[in-house]
């Protein structure tokens, strides 16, 4: 990568790769933001999002787009900075059930925290509750932690997994515990062994949120390969449909790292049997609140998503799921929004 030094001298600089141009040039410099574009070279490079205006420095800039890639460094840092994506998403998963008051003092751990968006955020959003974040990923913590720097955290307080089935050890007991677009990530055999330590590290009368999750029956799998119905064909049928219609999905492409990106998504029974089978004390699925102005879980959904793209598509889907509800009595969603109380 050719790369040039920007930030005091004020100047665009385009950072050229194999597959990809990446120009980065400063559009406020009493904020000090710089406009980062993503333009590619190639027709195989797929990009998630091609432009983001960004309050981040130089060497945090080039650490995600060396670990992430041009194809996801805009989305990467539209994760953590605009209120529009995963904060929107954050608040109304969680605030929806719980208000942002009965979190003061409590600690709050961000299982599978990624490069640490999610954790910014819940730090900002829950001012006064300590939150701690744990990730299997070295290379994604190296973005959490570098993250966390930029905003004055303790990066310390972000922490390595030994592997996809334990935790860290010492580390302690929390009043909540949320899995934010992780769920589907654990492959089938890492679930229930990862779900049982989560819960016994969760104090009693606590909440567990899970959700951004797809729900493994939608009938558009828009998370790891864009296709519809691929998840209703079995794993052979599906890995094979995946490397040769998908955009996203690269021929040598196993069926294990697919799960590990996680095509098959999860569901609602899943996660609560798991937890009935392998762990103590009862779960209690939560509504909405009436002040969340949400009915069900097919309203929230709606509220969400409907800000983002296509919103006549998603009106209708809203208005089918509702009917649907309504004459058959089973509650569809196609993405997953858990709050579940663990009960003594």
């Amino acid at each position: 990568m050719a790369a040039q030094q920007f930030g005091s001298a004020e100047k665009q600089v385009i950072h050229t790769l194999p597959d990809a141009d990446v120009r980065v040039e400063p559009c406020d410099g009493e904020n000090k933001l710089h406009k980062i574009t993503v333009t590619a070279k190639s027709p195989s490079l797929f990009i998630s999002r091609r432009q983001v205006v960004t309050s981040y420095p130089e060497e945090l800039i080039l650490l995600i787009l060396g670990i992430k890639g041009p194809g996801y460094l805009c989305d990467e840092i539209a994760r953590d900075e605009d209120p529009a994506y995963v904060a929107t998403s954050l608040k109304q998963d969680i605030l929806s059930f719980v208000p942002a008051e009965d979190f003061r003092g409590k600690r709050i751990l961000d299982f599978g925290c990624g490069s640490g968006a999610s954790t910014m955020i819940l730090n900002r959003m829950l001012n006064g509750a300590e939150i701690h974040g744990v990730e299997l990923d070295p290379k994604l913590l190296s973005i959490a932690r570098a993250r966390a720097t930029h905003y004055g955290t303790d990066p310390e307080r972000l922490r390595l997994a030994p592997d996809g089935n334990t935790l860290p050890g010492n580390l302690g007991t929390f009043d909540t515990v949320v899995l934010s677009a992780v769920w589907e990530h654990l492959l089938p055999m890492e679930r229930p062994a990862v779900l049982k330590q989560i819960w016994s590290v969760l104090r009693p009368g606590g909440y567990l949120f899970l959700n951004q999750t797809p729900n493994r029956f939608s009938p558009l799998e828009s998370h790891t390969t864009g296709l519809p119905l691929i998840n209703f064909l079995p794993d052979r049928f599906a890995h094979k449909a995946a490397v040769r219609f998908s955009r996203r999905t690269k021929p040598d492409t196993t069926w294990q790292t697919l799960l590990r990106q996680g095509i098959r998504g999860g569901t609602k029974n899943e996660v609560l049997e798991l937890i009935r089978r392998a762990c103590s004390g009862v779960p209690v699925l939560l509504n909405p609140t009436a002040a969340s102005g949400d009915k069900d879980m097919i309203d929230l959904w709606y509220r969400t998503s409907a800000g983002s793209r296509m919103p006549v598509l998603k009106r209708s889907m809203w208005a089918m799921l509702k009917l649907m509800q309504m004459t058959t009595g089973a509650e569809f969603v196609p993405w997953l929004t858990l709050a579940i109380r663990k009960e003594s």
